[in-house]
């Protein structure tokens, strides 16, 4: 194995969680806090290197790099060596408690979170938020929320902090709203949802497909975060009733002697107008977003984005016989690291961990890149980019992402130019593995996505929609990517949709979905080339290929795909691992 040791002969800076802030930021007496560490960085010249010493450097608020500040990195001491210490910044809190009637309880101030994490120091595994798969009783949709023949709601013991969540409200879709309030209405209990979420969700969630037709959300999936749930081992709530007093509940597994820690900031690090910063072989974990609990809740339409309201547009997709009502805009969700603008922002080597939103969020700037880090155990997406030109995502393993927002993407690109997704591998994620949306100059390049799709359907491993340049020049190229294992009902492996134009797809394998391919789509693409691509069966669509899409020298293998692909597959997915 080869090492690469980072030796620079500029300033050098260091920070430990047993430090001290009063000390000059010597390895002998280190600074004790980042915040002291980027303030002493400051006042230098030159490039400045800032080693974190071992274990975790707890953060009470966000660190913020602004455009003033560049020529400047953050990594883990002895990183690209044998030495190469562990390094953990964290947004957590350590929570202790105590057993009460076989329940650990503890009480938590004014934290409020939306994500528990159990184990001990290095080893943590994300608790469940303690929930039930439907409403009780014969249960309807009213003006203001739900009405059940059921009393069970009314012992619920803090209404105001249960949560509705609805999965597959489109196929590609899971929401959440959060409730207001239960009462007793004769032998009915009303459920009122909160405002303005549940107006905005009945506004949104509209559609027809063939025969059903369907008004608003319907009845929720599932129904989570109260102590009236808690009986599988292993779950959580958290009961914010009294205002400053909320009071955390664990119920264990036999014999466990639980740690916690809940993440208590929503955003890590920020970086607003920097350049040449680089952030190398740390971990940043414990972080949180409370915006789905909130009146506002999350109401999902696609990918990464939400509605927040506005205007809602109808879109047909076959004429007489099928319909949905979409977002005329939608917001995007937060990153618990943000970058905004600025050039030369490098993530090398760094883990995005135990975070309640998107791990990483990149947005405009130039020349960003991301090489050789790890996703995994996160809310939303690993990596989103949204603008910006000239971002390379290289060779980053992303696993076990969505847990709480199925539609999320394991990495998604909008409003990109020049943007390349290569060698990356998606794993063991709820919907699509790569989303490029309307962009320019993308080229996704030898991926490896295996298990995507596994929660919600109408996604695929790799997924393009709307223009992606104005000729193929300008266009998105997707080219040598292996997509295994595509999973629930109704996906395509490799899907061009909804209007995507100006990509070619080269020498690609797809193998293990629903659908392989579609090329008949609505609004239809528009010169797209599927050329010298393997699958083991036939998209769809190629047996009456639509004008906009040159289909030639493709090859479906229903047995031995593998053998007549050992090439392709061999040069995809991560290369620091080969």
């Amino acid at each position: 194995m080869v090492y690469i040791v980072y030796a620079i002969n500029n300033e050098i800076l260091y920070v430990s969680p047993h430090g001290d802030d009063a000390a000059p930021g010597t390895p002998e007496r280190p600074f004790a806090t980042l915040g002291r560490a980027l303030r002493a960085a400051r006042e230098l010249t030159g490039d400045v290197v800032v080693h974190l010493r071992a274990g975790t450097h707890t953060l009470a608020a966000p660190l913020e790099l602004t455009e003033d500040d560049g020529h400047l990195t953050f990594q883990a001491h002895g990183y690209g060596t044998p030495e190469q210490e562990e390094v953990v910044i964290s947004g957590g809190r350590e929570i202790t408690g105590r057993l009460e009637d076989g329940v650990w309880v503890a009480d938590v101030g004014d934290l409020d979170t939306r994500q528990l994490y159990v184990g001990a120091e290095g080893s943590y595994r994300r608790a469940e938020r303690a929930g039930i798969d439907a409403l009780p009783g014969d249960a309807a949709r009213t003006v203001t929320g739900y009405v059940t023949d059921s009393p069970d709601p009314l012992s619920w013991h803090s209404p105001a902090d249960v949560e509705f969540v609805y999965r597959g409200v489109y196929p590609w879709t899971e929401a959440r709203i959060a409730v207001a309030a239960v009462a007793p209405d004769g032998d009915r209990t009303l459920i009122t949802m909160a405002q303005p979420a549940f107006a905005r969700a009945v506004e949104l969630y509209n559609f027809t497909w063939e025969e059903h037709t369907q008004a608003g959300p319907a009845l929720p999936t599932r129904i989570e975060n109260d102590a009236a749930f808690l009986t599988e081992p292993g779950t959580f709530v958290l009961d914010r009733s009294r205002p400053g007093r909320h009071r955390l509940r664990y119920l264990p597994h036999p014999g466990e002697q639980p740690r916690f820690v809940a993440p208590a900031l929503e955003t890590l690090l920020r970086v607003t107008g920097s350049r040449d910063v680089t952030f190398r072989g740390l971990t940043f974990a414990d972080a949180t977003w409370l915006r789905p609990g909130s009146p506002a809740g999350f109401l999902h339409y696609h990918g990464n984005g939400h509605y927040d309201g506005g205007p809602v547009e109808k879109v047909v997709i076959v004429e007489g016989h099928a319909w949905v009502t979409v977002p005329a805009r939608s917001e995007t969700i937060p990153a618990c690291v943000a970058v905004h603008g600025g050039q030369d922002v490098r993530f090398e080597g760094c883990r995005f961990t135990r975070l309640g939103a998107t791990g990483l969020g990149l947005t405009g700037g130039e020349r960003h890149v991301v090489r050789g880090c790890d996703f995994d155990t996160l809310s939303a997406s690993a990596i989103s980019v949204d603008g910006g030109h000239d971002t390379l995502i290289e060779d980053n393993l992303v696993e076990h992402i969505g847990l709480d927002h199925s539609g999320s993407p394991g990495i998604a690109l909008h409003g990109t130019d020049g943007c390349t997704v290569a060698h990356n591998h998606v794993r063991e994620v709820p919907h699509c593995g790569i989303v490029a949306g309307p962009a320019r100059g993308t080229r996704i390049l030898r991926n490896l996505t295996t298990g995507t799709m596994s929660v919600l359907a109408d996604g695929g491993g790799v997924y393009l929609s709307g223009p992606q340049g104005d000729s193929h020049d300008t266009g998105a190229r997707i080219v040598g990517n292996v997509i295994k294992d595509t999973r629930t009902p109704y996906n395509f492996g490799l899907y061009t949709d909804y209007g995507a134009a100006w990509v070619t797809v080269e020498e690609n394998v797809v193998t293990g979905a629903d659908s392989t391919a579609v090329l008949q789509v609505s609004p239809p693409l528009e010169n797209v080339v599927y050329r010298g691509n393997f699958w083991d069966a036939d998209p769809m669509g190629s047996d009456a290929v639509p004008d906009g899409v040159t289909y030639e020298d493709n090859t479906t293998l229903a047995e031995g795909l593998d053998a007549a692909t050992t090439d392709l597959q061999d040069r995809a997915g991560l290369r620091r691992r080969r």
